[in-house]
């Protein structure tokens, strides 16, 4: 049998994507088949698109990493049944009608959230709990500088930090996103076009116990400077590069922590923790308006080339979603 979805026939530019056939994934014990309503565009889909980020082996090779839709198919017994609503993080395979996820990570869609802002949701917050609380173990009172703070992750980590108590800095590239970074709830802003030296800025506010980076080798050295004894360096990204100059006596007297982390290779039972944390405290604090679910903006799937344009020029302001659902169907 087969659906619609988005593919390419070689990685590369926007170009290479197209609305066209695939094959329906089949339902599966343990798995749900959901029907896509809405899947969120993350930095993972361009990099995939572009071939600097296969899928893990077994995974679809469609982009796509979470979703919101109906649930087509279920196992007897399970805590889900067809027709319900869910949101969740997927291997791989959301740029499509259908796609399999597993159940420990299915979360019940709110009628309060629409189908976008639950598509929003999965990857961002889960990064954000992941890497803040479990990684970086971030304490109330202490301080976290997040980088790249108008993206989707930066968004839930500024507003994850003040929820547990701590202070967030953040870092981002324009006028605009540094005004949303402080509507986040960020403390401090500078911007990284203006302030590339930004170690200096850092311990001037008190400095950072943690720093949350996605861009790698070119921010190494100033995360260093910017750090406080005892600091915590989480690495997510690469966008500034693989290598760079190590000061390992700034890292010893400090005593600094570097710590490297993805999320998608990571073991269902770690993924299904996470799915808890977000079904347990981040959504209801989100229901309940201590958080947001912060959408920049959303695109029929036809335009998924626009999408990966828009975020490939950093014009987000939080979260990228594409929709799926017909005209008809509506964001309810």
């Amino acid at each position: 049998m087969m659906m619609q979805a988005v593919v390419q026939n070689t990685p590369g530019g926007v170009e290479t994507m197209a609305i066209g056939e695939w094959p329906r994934p089949q339902w599966a014990p343990d798995k749900l088949l959901v029907r896509v309503m809405a899947a969120g565009v993350n930095r993972a889909d361009l990099m995939q698109r572009e071939g600097r980020y296969p899928p893990p082996p077994g995974a679809s090779p469609l982009m796509g990493l979470e979703v919101a839709g109906w649930v087509e198919e279920a196992a007897d017994g399970s805590a889900f049944q067809p027709g319900d609503a869910v949101f969740g993080l997927v291997e791989g395979g959301g740029y499509a009608e259908y796609v399999l996820m597993e159940e420990a990570l299915a979360i019940a869609k709110p009628d309060e959230l629409s189908w976008v802002e639950a598509a929003s949701l999965p990857e961002a917050w889960m990064t954000a709990w992941f890497n803040l609380v479990e990684k970086a173990q971030l304490q109330a009172g202490e301080r976290v500088l997040v980088h790249a703070g108008a993206s989707g992750v930066g968004a839930a980590a500024i507003q994850l930090a003040n929820m547990l108590g701590a202070t967030a800095f953040a870092s981002a590239g324009s006028a605009q996103k540094l005004a949303f970074c402080r509507e986040m709830g960020a403390r401090q802003v500078f911007n990284y076009r203006e302030t590339a030296a930004f170690g200096d800025l850092v311990k001037s506010w008190g400095g950072a116990d943690v720093a949350l980076d996605p861009v790698g080798a070119s921010y190494l050295a100033e995360n260093l400077q910017a750090l406080n004894p005892d600091g915590r360096l989480v690495n997510i990204g690469l966008m500034g590069g693989l290598k760079a100059e190590l000061d390992f006596g700034r890292l010893l007297m400090k005593r600094i922590s570097l710590i490297g982390s993805t999320l998608r290779p990571q073991p269902l039972a770690v993924k299904a923790r996470l799915a808890a944390a977000l079904r347990e405290r981040i959504l209801p604090a989100i229901l309940d308006g201590r958080l947001r679910a912060v959408v920049d903006s959303s695109y029929p799937w036809t335009q998924v080339a626009d999408a990966h344009q828009y975020m490939a020029e950093n014009r987000n302001l939080g979260k990228v979603v594409l929709t799926m659902f017909p005209a008809q169907a509506g964001e309810a």
